[in-house]
């Protein structure tokens, strides 16, 4: 059986912004569009975010994974955008998504994400909710939804006692099948950012070490980032990348996305990571390539 590809990406923060309405610009959102006004919008740039997507679909993945914040300021306008674009990057069986926090930005607007984005977050069952399951190749793809609005300047994610009790009956149904368990989350399971964090991270590690999963991939860092966990069976490597539109600023990296490369051998399963990244003029070319298992 070939190998199967998987392509990961995040944090695509759809540039340009549309203009906001005034009646818009309250509370949190207001901060927002000052940021974005004085110093996103310098290195969150389309033309970035249309070459690595290019070279994305030049690698021919079998599916793509958007692990958050298509979005900047959830606001009405963006969602149109956004869905446009993700339709660009491939068809719902081809790609799933899930929301980050920019995608839920505020309470008025938490339900767009959903409502928007349905075919390509929707598990096999035609059902959308979290955790969700898609089965491709040899993969279980599990969603989980760490999307909540929270306060002027907090960018925290939980996941919620309901939809941790109900990945650990995904991961315990999938425990008899042999399968790569592949767990899709906006958050890292680590921060060191008290503003930044997932709050409930330390419940789904516990829930981790008990049933485990082969690979876990997240955004919201913007930054490259291997961490390892422990599973029952050995440790987990989870995987985080830089914005998919991103200028290279401060300590944060140019655009970049990961190629997984998965197969069944004697000794169980082979994970081979490949970096491709943002170079000079606006060329994509490998940064890195690692053996994950």
């Amino acid at each position: 059986m070939a190998p199967f590809t998987l392509a990961h990406l995040s944090d695509p923060h759809l540039p340009p912004m549309p203009k906001p309405r005034l009646i818009e610009l309250a509370g949190k959102r207001a901060l927002g569009y000052v940021n974005w006004t004085r110093n996103r919008h310098k290195y969150q740039r389309r033309e970035v975010l249309d070459a690595l997507v290019a070279d994305v679909r030049a690698q021919t993945p079998d599916h793509i994974a958007v692990t958050g914040d298509l979005v900047n300021l959830a606001l009405e306008a963006e969602f149109a955008p956004a869905r446009s674009w993700l339709d660009g990057v491939g068809p719902p069986d081809r790609v799933t998504t899930i929301p980050g926090n920019h995608d839920a930005y505020v309470r008025a607007t938490f339900h767009r994400f959903g409502e928007t984005f349905a075919p390509y977050l929707a598990s096999d069952d035609g059902s959308v909710g979290f955790p969700a399951l898609r089965r491709r190749g040899p993969l279980a793809l599990i969603s989980l939804s760490t999307a909540v609005p929270t306060l002027p300047l907090m960018a925290t994610g939980t996941l919620g006692r309901d939809q941790l009790a109900a990945l650990e009956q995904v991961l315990e149904r999938l425990a008899a099948e042999d399968v790569f368990r592949v767990l899709l989350v906006h958050h890292p399971l680590k921060s060191d950012a008290r503003q930044k964090r997932m709050t409930d991270a330390a419940d789904l590690l516990a829930l981790l070490k008990r049933h485990g999963v082969e690979l876990v991939l997240h955004g919201h860092d913007h930054i490259h980032s291997t961490m390892w966990f422990e599973g029952p069976d050995g440790n987990i490597p989870a995987i985080g990348v830089p914005s998919a539109s991103a200028l290279a600023h401060g300590r944060y990296p140019a655009a970049a996305y990961n190629l997984f490369t998965i197969e069944k051998d004697n000794a169980g399963w082979r994970c081979e990571q490949t970096v491709r990244g943002l170079g000079s003029g606006f060329q994509i070319r490998e940064i890195k390539h690692a053996r994950l298992a």
